[in-house]
């Protein structure tokens, strides 16, 4: 009965003396790295516009997908998370949202409210 022949595994020399590929020599870089612009800036750097005091403090996420009922969600950093189901109740959720930008106390200190 003869065997099948089976072809050599991977890393092995054959047995006729042909030997597998030798991975390329890796070259030295020169000069920046590939993909850089010219003139382009590799260092990081701040933002410029990140100083300006601004940050955000509440959310107000409104889905209102068509032929669906809409949801919005009203998130602020002061822990006030509400969320409303409806077409009534997301307008209303606007409405509390908007107001309560004038009375958080991240965007106004309470003691700068006293003294006014």
């Amino acid at each position: 009965m003869n065997t099948p022949h089976r072809a050599p595994l991977e890393g092995h020399p054959h047995a006729n003396g042909r030997h597998t590929a030798q991975p390329a020599v890796p070259r030295t870089a020169v000069g920046e790295p590939k993909g850089v612009a010219e003139g382009v800036p590799t260092a990081v750097r701040t933002d410029p516009q990140a100083g300006d005091g601004r940050y955000p403090v509440a959310w107000l996420s409104i889905v209102a997908p068509r032929g669906a009922v809409p949801t919005a969600t009203s998130e602020c950093l002061c822990e006030r998370d509400r969320s409303a189901v409806g077409h009534a109740r997301v307008l209303a959720l606007i409405t509390n949202h908007e107001s309560h930008r004038d009375a958080c106390p991240l965007r106004t200190p309470q003691e700068g409210r006293a003294a006014a």
